[in-house]
């Protein structure tokens, strides 16, 4: 019983460094403000259902079979889809169960427990895809963050020329590389089947899930309905859009001592325990074995993880 709470314990302390460290979530509270501020958007019935016959030609039958033993398939999909890659569930779920069958038998056969070695193994298996999405997201994020006003710019251009709103989105889905244009590009493309500018403007918002973007399609929405100059109004947007950028990397600057420290505290720990075990493992494999070393490093988890969560607190800024 003391060895599979300390497993369990082990596994618990994993996952909190993992949502410790791996950067500030999504702000709810900016995102309830956010909210607030849409429109109501009336789909197309037609279009919305050449739209659900396109998605599901796209899947497979083992997508599909995934799809219905998954408790919530849309957040995991809308993850996938937010990084940019072609990945079906399917494949995603295949290299979480590859990788966590991987890590489980090496280290059964390292000598580790049969309990650990699962553990480890569902957790690698499920954490090391999760984190590796979660870079290639926050890594488009980025790129989309950046070239956006410009691309703004480019709109705002091309209003002041006389185009309308829908001919200078094709302009900036044709002209500005990376994210932004294949973004720009998509929202078109629904606009030739028939939806309607607002409605595929705020799907591409829900699946970027910047501020950013939820800010430009609140400013179409609110100049629809209240008239305007909208190459007036989508100039102070990147403006104010540039200058945010300007205050993120201002604080990421002051931030980054805290940062640096509070990753080397947090993972020291477990490096020097990783070569201890690995230089000596009968010196080490007390703490499987001795019930009071057990409680003893179950405890400095704990407090582990409560210094990890203030530290996280510390660093995590709101803008």
């Amino acid at each position: 019983m003391p060895f599979l709470l300390l497993t369990a314990a082990i596994f618990g302390m994993l996952a909190m460094g993992v949502l410790a460290f791996t950067g500030p979530s999504t702000n709810k509270a900016q995102s309830r403000r956010l909210d607030a501020l849409k429109g109501r958007h009336v789909e197309d019935a037609v279009v919305a259902m050449q739209m659900r016959r396109i998605t599901a030609h796209q899947q497979t039958s083992f997508d599909l079979a995934i799809t219905r033993m998954l408790p919530n398939p849309t957040v995991l999909r809308k993850r996938i889809e937010m990084t940019g890659k072609e990945w079906t569930l399917g494949q995603y779920m295949l290299v979480n169960l590859g990788l966590a069958l991987f890590v489980a038998i090496l280290a059964a056969f390292k000598g580790a427990p049969l309990m650990l070695a699962l553990l480890g193994g569902i957790f690698i298996g499920v954490g090391l895809p999760h984190m590796v999405i979660g870079h290639l997201i926050k890594k488009r994020v980025a790129s989309f963050t950046s070239k956006f006003p410009d691309a703004i710019e480019l709109l705002v251009r091309g209003l002041r020329s006389g185009l309308p709103i829908s001919e200078t989105m094709g302009v900036v889905a044709s002209e500005v590389p990376g994210p932004v244009g294949v973004e720009f590009r998509t929202v078109v493309d629904k606009m030739k089947i028939g939806r309607t500018m607002e409605a595929a403007l705020q799907e591409t918002a829900d699946r970027l899930g910047t501020p950013e973007f939820q800010f430009f399609v609140i400013t179409l929405a609110i100049q629809r309905e209240t008239g305007g100059n909208l190459a007036e109004t989508l100039s102070n947007l990147a403006d104010v859009l540039r200058k945010r950028a300007q205050m993120k990397l201002k604080i990421k600057a002051m931030s980054s001592e805290s940062k640096a420290s509070a990753y080397i505290i947090g993972v020291l720990p477990f490096m020097v325990f990783g070569s201890i075990l690995w230089i000596n493992p009968d010196y080490m494999m007390g703490f499987f074995r001795d019930e009071r070393l057990m409680m003893t490093g179950l405890g400095g988890l704990v407090w582990m993880g409560i210094g990890a969560f203030v530290m996280r607190q510390m660093i995590n800024f709101e803008i």
